[in-house]
């Protein structure tokens, strides 16, 4: 049993590693070195990253039961 967790442990942590890096950039050090010329400008999220930003919000739900599982009723 305690392999299965670590595995799935494993499997969530690279998959919410992927939806992070997946994840559209915001300002960041750009705005600082001369900005986003879009910037100034009204700008709407897309489905897709809206869609993205619910499943990393998931996946770090999930990983954080699956650590506190694991911790609290394996050890």
């Amino acid at each position: 049993m305690e392999t299965f967790f670590n595995i799935a442990l494993i499997i969530l942590s690279v998959t919410l590693i992927a939806s992070i890096l997946l994840q559209a950039r915001g300002g960041g050090l750009g705005s600082i070195l001369g900005g986003d010329p879009f910037s100034g400008q009204f700008k709407t999220k897309s489905t897709l990253e809206k869609t993205l930003r619910r499943i990393t919000i998931g996946l770090s739900i999930a990983f954080c039961l699956m650590v506190i599982v694991n911790v609290f009723l394996l050890r």
